[in-house]
């Protein structure tokens, strides 16, 4: 550039533009720099100079060449502006406001940056889950059958006494009665795409959880509550021993009634322990205060365990609300698993294979056998003030 006219050197970066060699922003940014370089070397000529520069820069933002690029930066405003030329003849002697117009602003609207931000996606949120306590209470076993039989005794009659020599012995009585409990099967199922299983592993990941939560939640209240009737089990509750309230003093609390039940066992020869309550009744149990206005139990501040009369408690939703089942459970009853839950995957139900659906199938089969309804207590809290 120092070798040529300031005019070739305008010349022939300004046919370079229109022959569109390269970026016309680019060489406009090739012509401003050869500009600055050059003031102090021809300060009488940047009238001419600042005025081709002018020219060019029409050129670059609409004019000659059809080249458009939309409305000026900033930095081209400050560029071309009269206030700069003025700035340039003064050697930088002197200062102006050079007020800039607004141009365009990238914003979060679709057709700008909109398109550039995605949505963070949080952990799902599924719906509550019940806490289920009541399979941990009972004997576990296992079967490799459809029928779980088992003789329980129905009579003792005791009639053991002291004898006199040459005299008869007492006759006693027993008996026995041939029990069953028959495996049962609890089961449901999900249909789905075979794409929407292949392509998300945390949704295969929920409808296993939610198929299995489904069956344990079946089972606990089929083990409290079923009765036996069709495929329902035969359940704790229906073979329970019915609790007496006779001799129940006036104004007891609930857990007098509890004491009592559990004394009820004792007398049965099955000592009971632990206990099964609704979880709202216990959590109002809980509140409970003496006359002075003091909790009987450990206070909204305490820690202490679910007890009751040294027994553990279980509260339960799948209890009924104001009824208890007190109870030797781990002896009175045991649960026979013949299959553990399963998930399963299936293309051959149905359809399912012309349409890439599959079948997601959950089950289990299980019987219950109670073998001493007597160590069952169960009841209400009618009796209590």
């Amino acid at each position: 550039m120092h070798a040529m006219t300031i005019p070739a050197a305008l010349a022939r970066t300004g046919s370079r533009i229109l022959g569109n060699q390269q970026s016309p922003e680019a060489l406009f940014r090739e012509l401003r720099a050869a500009v600055d370089a050059h003031i102090n070397r021809h300060g009488d000529q940047m009238g001419n100079l600042e005025a081709a520069v002018q020219a060019i820069q029409s050129q670059v933002n609409g004019g000659a060449g059809g080249f458009s690029f939309g409305p000026p930066s900033w930095g081209e405003q400050v560029a071309s502006s009269d206030v700069l030329a003025t700035l340039r003849n003064a050697a930088g002697k002197a200062k102006a406001q050079i007020d800039l117009k607004p141009t365009a602003s990238i914003t979060s609207v679709p057709g700008s940056g909109g398109g550039f931000i995605q949505p963070d996606r949080a952990d799902p949120a599924a719906m509550p889950t019940r806490r289920l306590t009541i399979r941990a209470l009972l004997g576990r076993g296992t079967t490799g059958s459809n029928m779980i039989e088992y003789p329980r005794q129905t009579v003792r009659a005791n009639n053991a006494a002291t004898v006199a020599e040459l005299a008869l012995k007492p006759e006693s009585n027993f008996g026995w009665e041939l029990a069953q409990a028959k495996v049962q099967t609890i089961a449901h199922w999900v249909g789905a795409s075979r794409q929407v299983l292949d392509d998300s592993g945390q949704l295969r990941t929920m409808i296993d959880g939610e198929l299995r939560y489904g069956l344990a939640l079946k089972e606990e209240t089929q083990i409290l509550l079923g009765d036996g009737v069709g495929t329902n089990l035969l359940g704790l509750i229906p073979q329970a021993t019915a609790y007496d309230a006779a001799g129940q003093a006036a104004g007891a609390s609930k857990f007098d009634v509890l004491l009592r039940a559990i004394a009820q066992a004792e007398a049965a020869d099955l000592p009971a322990t632990g206990v099964v309550v609704n979880n709202a009744d216990w959590l109002t149990m809980q509140g409970i205060k003496d006359a002075q206005g003091r909790y009987i139990g450990s206070g909204p501040m305490g820690t202490a365990m679910a007890t009751a009369w040294g027994l553990d408690v279980a509260p339960s939703a799948s209890m009924p609300v104001g009824k208890f089942l007190v109870g030797n459970f781990a002896n009175a009853a045991t649960i026979y698993d013949r299959l553990q839950p399963v998930v399963l995957l299936s293309t051959e139900d149905r359809d399912n294979f012309i349409r890439n659906a599959v079948t997601i199938l959950a089950e289990e089969r299980l019987a219950l056998a109670v073998r001493f309804p007597a160590a069952l207590i169960y009841g209400d809290y009618a009796a209590a003030g």
